[in-house]
């Protein structure tokens, strides 16, 4: 990290590829998210057929009461806000983010007559949490807008706890046709929604569609977390609309 608290370009090539974002783009790609915000869920919904929802919900069923758990990237909160039972931390590098989650997230738990979350304003490649912290971490949505994909699940598996899972739900993209389909969705469908809702021409969903044409595909990402040191990888597209993938590894013992 930079002294400033944005990330360091030490060691990436500049602009935006499978492995990351430069320290520039990412700047403003976050500017860009912070934008999402007030039609965040709509525009996912609608863009998702629906789906969005689904799939948050079958993510959600690998947390158990009881557990620690972390969600990375937490966004205005979400999927946070329907994880029951657990002893809950949001972070996100956002400010503006996490004042949104914080009011939702601890609605929801209040409602359910549980404590509120803690919430962490930082980012996935410098993890404030002690070795061996969490039983699950969660990341959804928001693994394509890291710095630096492979710091950032080096992070992720420092903080789990021996056995601890890792879940990641991002844009799903099989092998080169899959992903060029998935561009041209992005590119047609989701520009004329994000104009409808927001209208605005110049509107933030354009940076989301340019993250979505640089990020890898599961095979790729499945080889990056077995590097790393995950065991038990796994990753699938989520049926039954192919724009949303899974990857899941474990923590050695």
């Amino acid at each position: 990290m930079a002294e400033d608290g944005l990330p360091s370009d030490e060691g990436r090539e500049h602009g935006i590829d499978a492995s990351g974002i430069d320290a520039g783009e990412w700047t403003e790609l976050i500017r860009h998210l912070e934008a999402t915000i007030p039609v965040y869920d709509k525009v996912n919904s609608i863009v998702t057929l629906g789906q969005d929802s689904r799939w948050r919900r079958h993510v959600a069923k690998s947390a158990q009461p009881g557990m620690k758990v972390l969600e990375v990237g937490c966004g205005p909160g979400t999927f946070s806000e329907r994880l029951a039972g657990v002893e809950l931390t949001c972070l996100d590098p956002s400010e503006e983010m996490l004042a949104v989650a914080k009011k939702r997230v601890d609605a929801a738990r209040s409602s359910r007559s549980e404590a509120s979350a803690e919430y962490v304003a930082a980012t996935a490649e410098s993890l404030p949490f002690r070795n061996d912290s969490f039983d699950r971490v969660f990341c959804l949505f928001s693994f394509r807008d890291f710095h630096d994909k492979e710091k950032g699940l080096k992070e992720m598996l420092r903080v789990l706890k021996p056995g601890g899972l890792l879940v990641i739900c991002d844009a799903g993209k099989g092998r080169f046709p899959h992903g060029l389909l998935g561009r041209l969705w992005m590119a047609t469908v989701v520009q004329l929604v994000a104009r409808r809702v927001t209208k605005n021409p110049d509107h933030p969903w354009k940076w989301l569609a340019k993250t979505y044409v640089h990020f890898g595909t599961i095979p790729f990402y499945r080889k990056m977390m077995r590097d790393v040191g995950y065991e038990n990888v796994r990753g699938r597209l989520l049926l039954p609309f192919l724009m949303a993938g899974k990857l899941t590894g474990t923590k050695p013992k």
